[in-house]
């Protein structure tokens, strides 16, 4: 499996995460077939004007955790796409260290359904969200690939 290859190569340091993880310092540290672990430091540049940690910080690290464990499970020549997200947020976040663990709820042919669960340094749930994934196949999934 291409793109699960490619994700044990961001884990262990031979391939960089995604763009948008490197960019917000969200890293993979644990991958299992159709879950996993990342992580990630919040700081006062990622606050709202509330002086919290911004939502879309918490979409993005849910976002991210739900298509690595989606993408872990999908053949080389499949890709896909999401289609639908739902973020549930549970209590403020400031300074924190984040731990979100994303995984394949179930997988069909074409539809997958995700959750992430995202805890704070003291283990409290912070957010809880689902993703509905497409999987894109053919002409649909190319340039849409994890590049190996």
């Amino acid at each position: 499996m291409k793109h699960y290859n490619q994700l044990n190569k961001v884990l262990t340091g031979d391939a960089p995460g995604a763009p948008i993880t490197q960019l917000l310092g969200i890293e993979l540290v644990g991958l299992e077939e159709g879950r996993v672990v990342m992580e990630m430091e919040t700081t006062e540049r990622l606050y709202n004007p509330m002086g919290t940690l911004h939502g879309g910080i918490l979409c993005d690290l849910s976002d991210a955790a739900m298509g690595y464990a989606f993408a872990s499970t999908l053949a080389d020549d499949e890709a896909f796409t999401t289609v639908e997200i739902k973020l549930n947020f549970l209590k403020p976040i400031w300074k924190s260290k984040l731990r979100a663990v994303g995984q394949v709820i179930k997988k069909g042919n074409s539809i997958g359904l995700l959750e992430c669960r995202v805890y704070d340094e003291k283990e409290s749930l912070v957010a809880h969200s689902t993703s509905t994934c497409m999987i894109l196949r053919g002409d649909m999934a190319k340039g849409r690939s994890t590049k190996e």
